[in-house]
Order: structure tokens, then sequence, then C-alpha cells
């Protein structure tokens, strides 16, 4: 296994399609990409009860671990494996079980605050921002957090008015300045083609890497060299 030479952070708000970037990229790519979701570094909160727990704000950056993000990023980009938390939206807090990931030649990292963390920024080779209407994001976020996570309709739009929304405006939106590339909707088909593209033409020879020169990319007006 070569030491990963790409590392991708893919941020934007809630129901931007981050995750369905990432998906893409991961699900076309193949083997060569390895997905970190920023998710599975909420905090451990296990000394708190349920009710506590449910009080937090999930969208504060003090809400995610980033020590061990930095700590577990650092280890991959240097080709060692990691045991990476997982965790439960239903019960708020991480559970039991970690998972084996090992290095790969393209990381993902993805979540609404893939781009905040400086540290963390420096570590990527290139800063992906999903820009998409708050309407589309907040529709999304209700039928993802009704359905899938099992949670009530009145919670998740009061959840939403409270801390999703003022810590996008607060936190998430300022990083669009940090990106290299903006992707105007997450399912943008062109823009994915484009980002599909840029992350083939990284892999070294032996995974399929192009030997011709590599060509300027554009997304939304902001080039990929």
């Amino acid at each position: 296994m070569s030491i990963p030479s790409f590392a991708i952070g893919i941020a934007g708000g809630t129901g931007a399609g981050k995750t369905t970037v990432a998906r893409t990229v991961a699900e076309t790519v193949g083997e060569a990409v390895t997905r970190i979701p920023l998710d599975n570094y909420y905090e451990d909160l296990s000394h708190l009860a349920f009710e506590e727990r449910e009080e937090i704000n999930y969208d504060h950056p003090d809400a995610f671990e980033w020590e061990l993000l930095r700590e577990q990023l650092d280890a991959l980009l240097t080709g060692r494996s990691i045991e990476m938390p997982q965790y439960d939206f239903e019960l708020h807090n991480r559970t039991d079980e970690r998972v084996t990931v090992e290095p790969s030649d393209i990381i993902v990292l993805e979540g609404i605050l893939s781009l905040h963390d400086e540290e963390i920024r420096e570590m990527l080779d290139l800063r992906v921002y999903v820009m998409t209407d708050a309407d589309v994001r907040i529709l999304r976020r209700i039928e993802r957090d009704v359905i899938e996570r099992g949670r009530d309709l009145e919670g998740v739009i009061d959840q939403y008015l409270e801390t999703v929304k003022p810590m996008h405006e607060r936190f998430v939106a300022p990083t669009k300045k940090q990106a290299d590339v903006i992707i105007p909707e997450g399912a943008n088909r062109m823009a994915l083609d484009l980002l599909i593209e840029k992350v083939q033409a990284e892999l070294p020879d032996d995974s399929g890497r192009s030997d011709g020169p590599e060509r300027e990319l554009s997304l939304d007006g902001q080039a990929i060299n």
C-alpha cells in the first residue's frame, strides 16, 4: 500500500449533498478511496444522560474531538491504519465499535465543518465546498432525520431553528472562502464528473493514473490545478 498522496475535504451545510459527492467519488474511483465521515468524531458523551445529550449543540465546532481527527488523519496520510470511532445518531453518542481503516491513495474527509480547523485544512490537498439553497437543505435534513434517524418532526424543526441555522451562518458558511472548489448543488453531475476526473488523475501510475499531462479543470469558475 502506497502512502496516500492526495487528501480531499468536502464541506457544506446540512443537506447540501456532501455525502452524495463523497460516496459518488468513492464508488466511481473504487478501493483507492478511503472515506472519513466527520460525524464519527463527535465527542464521546458517555458520561452524560440521554436527556443531557439531546441538549448538546452538535453543529458547533466544540462538539467534535478535533485532536483525535488530526491524529488519525495524519496516520492515514503517513501510511498507517487507524481504529475509527463510530457514531449512533439516535443515541447521540459514540458506540463501543471501532472500525479498522487502512490507508489508501485518496483520503476523503466529509462533514459540515471539514474546512473549519486550520490544522486539518493544512493536511488537505483539495478543499471542496458544496453549496445548495437553504430551502433544499432543510427539506433534505427533515427527510434524513425523520426517516433514517428515527427523530420526530417537531424536534428536527426546533433543532434546525435553534442551532443548525445559526451555526451554519456563524461557522459553516464562512468556510466557503477556504475552498479551492465550490460545487453548486450536491447532485451537479458535471461538477461531480470533473471532480472524479481530478481524483483519478492523482492516482499513482499503478492504480490507473494517466501518464499524459494533467489538464486544468474548472468547477463553478474555479480552477483545479
